[in-house]
């Protein structure tokens, strides 16, 4: 019931281009961070906030390597210290991106909107989904199972909305950087490998919720071997 070889069939395809992508964004990165670039990225991400009139969100300096993200609810933009304070155009990259997750909370952008409000419903079914799956399928209760099937479809929408979030992030990050001088085009190639391969990371997290789903639905489907 707690362990099944069989899920690891369903996932294998997304766990194959996890682990591509995390090994892509690791070497892009090392390599983006041999690469200067005129100012820091906590400056980047000012000039590019400042620049769109987002004068009120703040950024701040947290600990980890790569635990760069926006907090919407604080308007906070939260760099690690490689990102914070190192002029390489790896930091600047991701600085960008997550300056622009900030634009399109301050622009009203739909999808982050829709995304933010699916957090909670997201973080629910992604446990306790699988909790009423496992106990319906136990007790034979297909009703139970179906509402954690459910349940976990809310981590599959989060995901799925997730996905142009990101993307949309990136594109952003990348004009800003070019049209407000901080990153000519020539040399755009470091950053956009470094945002590139990070995508990669976001599609196979997407691509590993819909399998997982699909093998949970299995058991209730009589599509699975067992």
């Amino acid at each position: 019931m707690f362990f099944d070889p069989m899920y690891f069939v369903y996932v294998a395809p997304a766990l194959l281009l996890a682990m591509w992508a995390q090994w892509r964004v690791h070497s892009a990165y090392a390599a983006a961070s041999q690469e200067p670039a005129p100012i820091t990225g906590a400056a980047a991400a000012r000039h590019i906030l400042d620049s769109a009139g987002a004068t009120d969100v703040a950024i701040e300096q947290v600990p980890g390597k790569l635990s760069d993200h926006y907090d919407p609810r604080a308007k906070v933009l939260r760099l690690s210290p490689e990102v914070y304070g190192q002029r390489s155009l790896a930091a600047v990259g991701i600085a960008a991106h997550e300056a622009g997750h900030a634009l399109q909370d301050a622009q009203g952008y739909a999808l982050m909107s829709i995304r933010n409000a699916a957090v909670g419903v997201a973080n629910i079914g992604s446990g306790f989904g699988v909790i009423l799956l496992l106990i319906g399928l136990g007790i034979g209760l297909s009703q139970l199972a179906w509402l954690g099937i459910l349940l976990f479809g809310g981590t599959v929408f989060f995901q799925l909305v997730n996905l142009p979030v990101e993307f949309d992030a990136s594109n952003r990050a990348k004009a800003q950087l070019v049209s407000l001088g901080i990153v000519p085009q020539a040399e755009m190639r470091a950053v956009n490998n470094v945002l590139n391969a990070a995508a990669w990371t976001y599609v196979a997290a997407t691509l590993q919720s819909l399998l997982t789903l699909l093998y949970y639905a299995s058991f209730l489907t009589g599509n699975d071997s067992d």
